[in-house]
């Protein structure tokens, strides 16, 4: 089990959604990106962050998210699952410390409105197992994970 945080320093947090346009509408408390998909260029996926200026927290978070996203849509179409076209992906990235420890933590809110919960919780629990990001922490840092169908 990782070492939990005792003391966060900063939090970095996204917002991801699908998106089906390249158009981009920044702000300036925003930064909107977009990452395309591979052997897919019309689907699109949208991170948004809350500062104009992100951090690497952020940054992780926006990235981790848009792939996590990505796991989602693997999982569902194995399962022959549509999802919602609202759906929704919320990572936040702690920095913090533990003793003198530099750590980091992460918590996931997927958001799958109209899912049975039972399935959206099997969905969204396979494509963490699935999402390279998340096997790559996995046993590294603290990550929770809460699905949402309401």
């Amino acid at each position: 089990m990782p070492t939990r945080i005792q003391k966060v320093l900063l939090t970095g947090k996204t917002h991801t959604t699908l998106a089906r346009s390249y158009a981009s509408q920044g702000g300036e408390e925003r930064l909107d990106i977009r990452l395309s998909t591979p052997n897919n260029p019309d689907l699109v996926h949208a991170f948004e962050d809350i500062q104009p200026h992100p951090t690497a927290e952020q940054l992780f978070a926006g990235a981790w998210s848009a792939c996590y996203t990505s796991a989602l849509e693997v999982i569902a179409k194995q399962m022959k699952v549509q999802l919602p076209a609202d759906r929704a992906v919320e990572v936040e990235v702690d920095l913090g410390m533990s003793g003198s420890a530099y750590l980091l933590q992460a918590r996931f809110n997927v958001f799958l409105p109209g899912l049975d919960p039972a399935l959206a919780e099997q969905i969204a629990h396979a494509a963490d197992e699935i999402c390279p990001y998340s096997k790559a922490t996995r046993g590294n840092i603290d990550v929770s994970l809460s699905v949402h169908v309401s």
